[in-house]
């Protein structure tokens, strides 16, 4: 049975209160330091809760938090190496600090979405431990060990994410465990049964104190071929992108029966009802679709991320800033959605380069932000921000000397986008009195110095995510593209009895002019000096968006 505190929640809210939210991703380590020792924890999200929602329209007005990994790690992969699931890190906290976080969460009417890393554990953790002891120990099949091949090497193909194969020698045992990603984190067997229990014993762990659902990590990679056959090699391979991978997934990601799984995954939220399954996805956007699981009765998860506007799904490192691929993107992810089944939409994360910076070489990064900020809140369905993206923070150059992430060893790494939140202009930006564990971004982007200027990228974005909470097309409306020609992306939101509004984005370094019919209001605009309302027509300047108002619609 579900515990009070989340049946009550569940009750008050809606058991579907994830259906048009707003989500905002905290990278704990560097959003505040409450200590300063220079590392985010989670005394400093709690100081910091009135600017995500506070109830009125100076705050973000976000609907729940996203906690990247705070559980107990030896910290090699920061937090996705996780050494005990039911326990807070020392570096954050302690579970009597959690549970006050989670009631200022809930005061203030914010969800909490915990990352969970049911693929792997660390090689630290007490199962794996166990596991390498000797063969014949009782959890020695909780992970995935194989013999050499006969002239010793691993027993297949299998690449790691960081570079590599996928399988490290253990001298004590005379075999190999799998390892998708480092090798301090090892693979779990998900077809072992007493795994499954476990994983999702500690599912139940979080649940039971209160939180609202998971952002659950690669969950794809759950089940592998059951002979761990090898990859085929891919016909695309880009030997100049380092994302390329040489091998096909095929094997190793997605394969069929992780459905299954995600669906036992799904039955122990559901004893909590509200609870909600989001998960890192990947692959075309048919594959995405199943895993909201049978299109009847949508019994998997409930939220797949769809990344594809932050990148595309072959051929390309990242998905162009062009009106036509924008479209396309979101007329396949309606295309194939089961009925009832909730859009998720992402632009940014802890693991890709950030958006000022990949669509900002030209000079233009902000302005296409700003457009940004009213093309993704204006989409149907549940939107994830990340932290800084309301500032527009860039990538920050980090100096070899102070470079933490161990995909830097494979391409340029993830700690760019992973730096600390800039609150004021002080030497610790608000965020620390001590060194900070990332170096700071560029000075006048923070908090402070926006929230001053109406104009500002902060203030565009709390106007958004405000006006797509009380405007009812906007929440839970449908969407009807409208097209993608000389650059402008169109669609429209509608509701029966609501007003509509139609979603305008000027991908183009040039103004566009746009024909209107009938009285219209710009509601919203990336940039008033941009945007100008004339009879009959609506001129675009370049980069610019706004979200117009249908009168009699």
């Amino acid at each position: 049975m579900a515990d009070e505190r989340a049946t009550g929640r569940a009750q008050a809210a809606g058991a579907e209160w994830w259906r048009g939210a707003v989500v905002y991703q905290i990278y704990p380590r560097s959003f505040q330091d409450s200590n300063g020792d220079g590392i985010g924890d989670l005394e400093g999200i709690i100081a910091r809760l009135d600017y995500l929602n506070d109830g009125t329209e100076r705050s973000l007005g976000v609907d729940a938090v996203w906690l990247s990994p705070i559980f107990r790690s030896p910290m090699r992969d920061f937090g996705y190496d996780v050494s005990d699931y039911c326990d807070v890190d020392p570096v954050f906290g302690d579970l009597p600090t959690f549970d006050r976080l989670l009631a200022e969460c809930h005061r203030r009417g914010i969800r909490v979405l915990l990352d969970w890393v049911p693929n792997h554990t660390s090689d630290q953790h007490p199962w794996f431990l166990e596991s390498r002891s000797s063969r014949e120990s009782p959890k020695r099949h909780w992970y995935v060990w194989r013999d050499p091949k006969p002239d010793g090497s691993p027993p297949n193909n299998w690449r790691s994410a960081f570079g590599g194969p996928a399988w490290t020698f253990d001298e004590r045992t005379g075999q190999y465990y799998l390892h998708s990603f480092l090798p301090e984190q090892p693979d779990l067997n998900w077809r072992n049964p007493e795994v499954v229990a476990a994983m999702h014993e500690t599912l139940r762990f979080w649940l039971r104190r209160g939180v609202d659902g998971f952002r659950m990590d690669v969950i794809g990679k759950l089940m592998k071929h059951p002979d761990l056959a090898d990859n085929p090699p891919n016909p695309h391979w880009d030997p100049s992108d380092p994302t390329s991978p040489k091998l096909l997934g095929v094997n190793d990601w997605n394969y069929p029966d992780v459905f299954e799984a995600v669906r036992g995954i799904r039955r122990v939220l559901d004893e909590f009802p509200g609870a909600v399954a989001v998960g890192e996805v990947f692959g075309t956007t048919e594959e995405i679709a199943r895993f909201y699981g049978d299109p009847e009765k949508l019994d998997g998860l409930h939220l797949p991320f769809n990344f594809q506007l932050i990148h595309a799904p072959v051929g390309r490192r990242y998905t162009p800033w062009d009106a036509a691929v924008i479209a396309r993107v979101i007329e396949e992810a309606e295309r194939v959605l089961p009925p009832r089944a909730e859009p998720c939409w992402v632009l940014n994360n802890h693991d890709r380069s950030r958006f000022v910076s990949r669509h900002g070489r030209d000079g233009h990064g902000l302005a296409r932000a700003r457009a940004a900020a009213l093309l993704l809140l204006g989409l149907r369905g549940t939107i994830f921000l990340y932290y800084g993206e309301e500032l527009g923070m860039p990538d920050v150059e980090i100096p070899p000397a102070r470079q933490l992430d161990p995909a830097r060893l494979r391409s340029v790494g993830r700690d760019p986008a992973r730096t600390p939140m800039l609150w004021d202009e002080g030497p610790g930006r608000g965020f620390t009195t001590g060194k900070p564990w990332l170096p700071f971004g560029p000075a006048g982007i923070s908090v402070a110095a926006q929230d001053r200027r109406p104009d500002s990228i902060l203030n565009l974005y709390r106007r958004a995510v405000w006006t797509r909470r009380t405007e009812p097309a906007l929440g839970s409306g449908a969407l009807e593209l409208l097209g993608a020609s000389d650059g402008v992306l169109a669609f429209r939101r509608s509701k029966e009895g609501a007003r509509s509004i139609v979603v305008l984005v000027n991908t183009a370094a040039e103004t566009r002019t746009v024909p209107v019919s009938g009285p219209v209001r710009i509601l919203l605009s990336s940039d008033e000096r941009a945007v100008a309302l004339a009879e009959g027509k609506l001129e675009l300047g370049p980069f610019a968006a706004a979200w117009v108002e249908e009168a009699g619609r």
